[in-house]
C-alpha cells in the first residue's frame, strides 16, 4: 500500500493507472463499434432510397435466364460474390461464383450464353474483370453490374448498372472497403430474396437445398424421422396383449385402432395408472384415452417438437385420414438437432 499523503489522499499506484487507461480504451473501442455500424446503417438507408428501375431490371433479366446466374468480383467483392451465389443457389436461383483471375485461363468455358452474369466491384475498373466483361459482350450474355461510379467501365459495358449510392466508408479513411462491401452484400441479399418471392419458394423447398446443419434440421418432417413400425392394438384386444406390444416397442404407448384401421385412442402409462385396479380385466378401448393428439405426416418436425412440449408428452401418431402413418418419438427430433 502507498504512503498516505497529507491531507488523507493516497497516492496512484501503477494498478490504478492501468485500470484506468483500460476503462478508457475500453470506452474507445466501443466508441469506434458504433460509429463504424452507424455508418453502414446510414449507407444501407441510402441505398434503400436509391432502389428503382434498375434493380427491377436486374430481377426481370435473372428471370430470364434459362441457364445460372455467374457471379464474380475481386478481392473483397470477390467474397461477397461468393455468399450472393451460394443464397441465390440455396433459394431456387442456380448460381456458381466464377472467380475472374481463372476465368482468364479457361473458366471462361464456364460462362455460356444462356447464363446472366452479375459482376461486382466498388470501383468499376478493377482490371481483372476486363476477360470476362469482354467476354459476356462477346457472347451477348446479360451483364448486371454492380459498382459505385456511374461512368466506370463496368457500369458503362453492363446491360442493367446497379449504382451503389456515394456512402462514408466506415474506416474513417475512405481506403478500407466497409461501407461499400455492406452495401454491396445487402444488395445482393435484396435480388435473392426478390427472386425467391417471385419464386414463392417455401422453406420446404430451401430444405431440399439445405439438408444439413441446423436449419437443415428444424425444416425435417415429421415423415422423414417418424417410425413406421408402430405399437397399434385393435380396440377390443384385452390389456395382457396391450402391455406386451406396448413393453415389445419401447415407445411407452400403444395406439388403438377400430376395425376399419382408423386412431381411435392411445393407452399411455398414464391411462395403466388410472384403471390399475383390475387392469387385465379391460380391453384396449375401456382404457385408452379417445381422441389423442396427433400431427400430419408432411408437418414440420419441429411443430411435431412444439407440440410435444407444450402437451408435455413424448410421442406422436402420424396420421394422414384418420389412418396411423408412423410414430414420433421427442427423442427422435432431440437425435436429429431439433431443439
Amino acid at each position: 500500500m502507498g504512503t498516505v499523503r497529507p491531507g488523507g489522499v493516497a497516492p496512484r499506484t501503477p494498478e490504478d493507472i492501468w485500470t484506468k487507461e483500460k476503462d478508457r480504451d475500453l470506452a474507445d473501442y466501443i466508441e469506434t463499434a458504433r460509429r463504424v455500424i452507424e455508418t453502414e446503417a446510414a449507407g444501407l438507408a441510402q441505398l434503400a432510397e436509391g432502389l428503382g428501375p434498375d434493380f427491377t431490371r436486374a430481377v426481370e433479366v435473372i428471370l430470364a435466364a434459362k441457364g445460372r446466374v455467374i457471379v464474380s468480383g475481386m478481392g473483397k467483392s470477390g467474397h461477397i460474390g461468393r455468399k450472393l451465389a451460394a443464397t441465390l443457389a440455396s433459394t431456387g436461383t442456380p448460381a456458381q461464383f466464377v472467380h475472374p483471375a481463372e476465368a482468364s485461363h479457361g473458366d471462361l468455358g464456364m460462362v455460356t450464353e444462356s447464363d446472366v452474369a452479375i459482376v461486382l466491384s466498388n470501383s468499376g475498373e478493377t482490371p481483372e474483370l476486363a476477360d470476362l466483361i469482354a467476354h459476356t459482350r462477346r457472347f451477348s450474355i446479360p451483364l448486371i453490374g454492380v459498382a459505385s461510379r456511374p461512368e466506370s467501365t463496368l457500369l458503362r459495358q453492363a446491360d442493367v448498372a446497379l449504382v451503389l449510392p456515394a456512402a462514408t466508408e466506415a474506416c474513417g479513411t475512405g481506403i478500407v472497403p466497409t461501407t461499400s462491401t455492406t452495401m454491396t452484400l445487402a444488395l445482393g441479399d435484396a435480388l435473392a430474396v426478390a427472386l425467391m418471392e417471385h419464386r414463392k419458394f417455401t422453406p420446404e423447398h430451401f430444405r431440399t437445398f439445405h439438408p444439413g446443419g441446423k436449419l437443415g434440421a428444424r425444416l425435417a418432417k415429421v415423415g422423414d424421422l417418424m417410425h413406421e413400425d408402430m405399437p397399434l392394438v385393435a380396440e377390443d384386444a384385452p390389456m395382457a396383449d396391450v402391455l406386451l406390444v406396448m413393453s415389445q416397442m419401447g415407445f411407452g404407448v400403444a395406439g388403438v385402432t377400430d376395425a376399419a384401421g382408423l386412431l381411435v385412442g392411445i393407452v399411455t402409462d398414464g391411462d395403466l395408472r388410472r384403471h390399475m385396479d383390475g387392469l387385465l380385466t379391460h380391453s384396449a378401448g375401456e382404457v385408452m384415452t379417445a381422441n389423442p393428439r396427433t400431427i400430419d405426416p408432411a408437418a414440420l418436425a419441429e411443430a411435431a417438437l412444439a407440440e410435444m412440449q407444450s402437451r408435455k408428452i413424448t410421442t406422436l401418431f402420424a396420421v394422414r385420414d384418420g389412418r396411423p402413418g408412423g410414430i414420433l418419438h421427442i427423442h427422435d427430433c432431440l437425435r436429429a438437432g431439433i431443439v
